[in-house]
């Protein structure tokens, strides 16, 4: 905080401030450092809506899949 914080599960929210009003953009990390931009958008809520979270969350998922096969 205050830019960024935990979503839970392995995911994180950046906060950003954009002409168009408040951006996020939802991430998480992999093995080496390296973080993987997984979706953005401009809010309009208090709220993280739940379907840009469950969006984050599919695309988190098949990111580590793939990752997972590579080992």
């Amino acid at each position: 905080m205050p830019h960024t914080r935990a979503m839970g599960g392995g995911l994180f929210e950046l906060q950003l401030k954009a002409m168009e009003g408040i951006a996020r953009m939802l991430y998480c990390t992999m093995i080496g450092k390296n973080i993987m931009i997984l979706h953005h958008f401009i809010k309009k809520s208090e709220k993280t809506p739940r379907k840009e979270l469950a969006i984050a969350q599919r695309r988190m998922k098949e990111v580590v899949d793939v990752n997972t096969q590579r080992a």
